[in-house]
């Protein structure tokens, strides 16, 4: 087992998270629905999938579904290729809603990254390295 195929995010507000995601911050999906049951973003490399946050916690045990509360330990990365995009992607989450937990800024391990928060409080960094390659699908080459 050595790949992800999709990453599902348990969300409260359908409707609100479909807006940012799909609407504001411009992922690709071929459904046009404002509140669907489950929505899947077109990623290259994987998948990003909004899925009610009660709906998930039951489909994992029914019986005693998992709770979630505060920092869960994970986030989502989006490794942009200059400063500037950085600084654009910031503003564009910021746009559609996000809240920003730490502006952009170099940081100690020689990059240039930030951090902001979903509607649901999921943390996505937007990072640049300098000495980073991407391949042909715009994902990050990791040696």
């Amino acid at each position: 087992m050595n790949r992800i195929n999709l990453i599902t995010l348990g969300v409260h507000d359908m409707k609100k998270s479909v807006a940012f995601y799909r609407d504001g911050l411009g992922f690709a999906s071929s459904e046009t629905k404002d509140e669907p049951e489950i929505i899947f973003f077109h990623n290259p490399g994987s998948k990003l999938a909004l899925y009610p946050l009660e709906e998930l916690a039951k489909d994992i045990n029914e019986g005693h579904p998992p709770e979630r509360s505060g920092f869960s330990g994970i986030t989502l990365a989006y490794n942009a290729k200059s400063k500037q995009e950085v600084d654009e992607i910031m503003s564009k989450a910021e746009s559609a809603g996000a809240r920003i937990v730490k502006p952009a800024q170099n940081v100690f391990w020689g990059g240039y990254s930030g951090y902001f928060a979903d509607p649901d409080g999921y943390y996505w960094e937007v990072a640049y390295g300098e000495l980073w390659e991407f391949d042909e699908d715009d994902m990050l080459i990791m040696s």
